[in-house]
């Protein structure tokens, strides 16, 4: 392929390999341990399960869709990549009694640990929670793109 063929095409494939390069280069002491021989990268992946219940009411003082327009906007102020779903559950506190509420799970790949907690952090404060719950996985990835043959 080359810039005369497709431009936006070769664009996008240049930014991806440099990524991709990038991406190898900071795991290099990682090397081995994913597959490295068919392409595959260990990353960490990483949630947080926010709720949106009031620490002190009790219950959800907001639209659910008010609370993710300000999740969205701190995971955009740290220039990270992400994903949220919103799910429904309940709890016990540790006085006994049970609460239902809304909770988002933000979902992140590769991003360091000290930005993911000051990020929970802000999370915790914007909607007054007692806590929020970080969880790691330590996962293996690779891309595939139109382009890809294999």
């Amino acid at each position: 392929m080359n810039r005369e063929e497709n431009p936006q095409s070769f664009l996008y494939h240049m930014m991806k390999e440099e990524w991709e390069r990038s991406l190898k280069n900071a795991l290099d002491p990682l090397s081995g341990l994913f597959g490295e021989t068919d392409g595959t990268v260990r990353l960490t992946e990483t949630r947080i399960y926010i709720g949106l219940n009031d620490a002190v009411t009790k219950k959800q003082l907001f639209e659910t869709e008010q609370y993710k327009g300000i999740l969205k906007q701190v995971c955009q102020s740290y220039h990270v990549p992400f994903s949220v779903n919103t799910e429904e559950g309940g709890y016990y506190h540790e006085d006994g009694t049970y609460t239902e509420e809304n909770s988002f799970v933000l979902q992140m790949i590769g991003v360091e640990r000290e930005t993911v907690k000051q990020i929970a952090q802000d999370l915790c404060a914007l909607f007054n929670q007692e806590s929020v719950l970080i969880t790691e996985n330590q996962i293996g990835g690779y891309f595939i793109s139109r382009e890809s043959k294999e």
